[in-house]
């Protein structure tokens, strides 16, 4: 799926048709890693995508290559044991609402210093490449999607709109 990108390419030709749609998969938008009860004290990780763009190319009846920027945040909770976290994110081609054609897992690293409980990183996939059957197929027919990689514990938590409680002592 990701290779050497074409939309680099110095070329002022127009694309035949549109952009895929690129953003994020809401029920993976999110991690939240918590030891024990759900509760905010027992928050150790957190991971938000906050936003993804992209830009494609196609011409005649070339393949849509597609560069995709992802922003993060991520947070370090009571409960966390270090300064650094890694996470897995995916990047996922699908036939629009239809079915996932090519998905790549990669891993992103999450440094704090002594004081930070919150570092944004950007993350720049390049290289997308989709295969059209023929030259009248547009981008609209396709979308990259991007979200965490999530256990099954995390996807509940996410899908059932959870959030934090705090904890109030009396």
């Amino acid at each position: 799926m990701l290779g050497l990108s074409a939309c680099q390419q110095l070329d002022s030709t127009p694309n035949v048709g549109p952009c895929p749609v690129a953003g994020v998969l809401f029920d993976a938008e999110r991690q939240v890693e918590i030891v024990g009860e759900e509760l905010h004290e027992n928050v150790a990780w957190t991971g938000a995508i906050e936003g993804v763009s992209g830009f494609c190319r196609y011409t005649d009846d070339n393949p849509i290559t597609m560069e995709i920027e992802i922003d993060f945040a991520f947070g370090r909770g009571p409960m966390a044991d270090g300064r650094e976290k890694t996470f897995s994110y995916f990047v996922a081609v699908t036939r629009r609402d239809r079915v996932v054609l090519a998905k790549q897992i990669t891993p992103i690293t999450a440094k704090f210093d002594s004081d930070e409980t919150v570092v944004r990183l950007t993350e720049e996939v390049g290289g997308i490449e989709i295969p059209r059957a023929t030259s009248t197929v547009s981008g609209t027919n396709f979308e990259v999607l991007v979200g965490f990689e999530l256990t099954p514990e995390q996807l509940a938590f996410n899908r059932a709109g959870k959030r934090f409680r705090m904890q109030v002592r009396e």
